[in-house]
């Protein structure tokens, strides 16, 4: 039975409720993994959610700042909300599903603008963030279950994981210590990269166009933030993948566009 996974930066829920019901009336998520939300819990639209089709909504915010989300159409066996680097700053939640897969939602820090630890406190979190990732994502009970890790990582890995590979190696998010890590997160975990595992290396795959040059889409100055990654024993269960690039054409958009995994679950 075919399962959709969708994970999507939205840089402000309330901001963008209807870009997120036209791409849930259009491409028919089970499970919406949400970044970026910039609300406090409290004042979160879980009705809205709910009207959208979503049973269970889940979330933990903060105001104008960071904050996740997970809505699923059916109830969930467990929730998780996880702290790291000993900063609770609102960038994880997971849930445990009826039929066994975990779906872990993140929300990397993006490190600031200068690519140096020791000058720059932003980069540092980012760089231990990813580093108490991959340490995790390695525990024996990890690897044995049947996970999905998604979410904006700000990090493109890979060559053709932004628009000018040569030019870009010294911007946070593409700096080498970066692709490492990230890199390295999917070894430790033993995970499928799963937009690689649709689209091969050697072509461009992106889902971040930034708001500064007007021209960024037009032109395809994109890069791969977001990524969906999955357990090795989900590989057969893997139908499809696809990035909505059209939501970064509608009026007032996100910066990022939405990713979808389909299982046969």
């Amino acid at each position: 039975m075919a399962f959709r996974v969708a994970t999507w930066n939205v840089n402000s829920i309330r901001q963008r409720l209807d870009h997120l019901k036209s791409f849930v009336d259009t491409h028919q998520p089970d499970v919406l993994c949400l970044q970026e939300t910039k609300v406090r819990d409290e004042e979160f639209p879980k009705d809205d959610m709910h009207a959208m089709g979503f049973e269970t909504v889940l979330f933990h915010g903060q105001k104008s700042y960071n904050g996740v989300a997970v809505l699923v159409r059916k109830s969930v066996q467990a929730e998780e909300r996880l702290v790291w680097c000993d900063k609770d700053d609102r960038r994880h939640l997971a849930v445990t599903l009826e039929n066994g897969l975990t779906v872990h939602n993140f929300y990397v820090p993006s490190g600031g603008g200068v690519p140096d630890a020791e000058a720059n406190d932003k980069f540092a979190h980012k760089l231990q963030f990813l580093d108490e990732m991959a340490q995790w994502v390695a525990q024996p009970e990890q690897k044995a279950g049947k996970l999905l890790l998604v979410g904006d990582m700000n990090v493109a890995p890979f060559e053709n994981d932004v628009w000018n590979h040569k030019r870009l190696q010294k911007q946070i998010g593409h700096t080498p210590g970066e692709c490492e890590r990230l890199v390295r997160l999917h070894t430790e975990g033993d995970l499928i990269d799963v937009g690689r595992h649709f689209v091969p290396e050697d072509q461009t795959l992106f889902s971040w166009w930034g708001y500064r040059y007007k021209l960024s889409v037009e032109k395809d100055y994109g890069w791969r933030l977001d990524h969906i990654l999955a357990s090795q024993s989900l590989e057969g269960n893997l139908r499809s993948f696809k990035a909505v690039k059209d939501t970064r054409l509608w009026e007032k958009p996100s910066d990022h566009i939405p990713l979808v995994v389909e299982l046969d679950l």
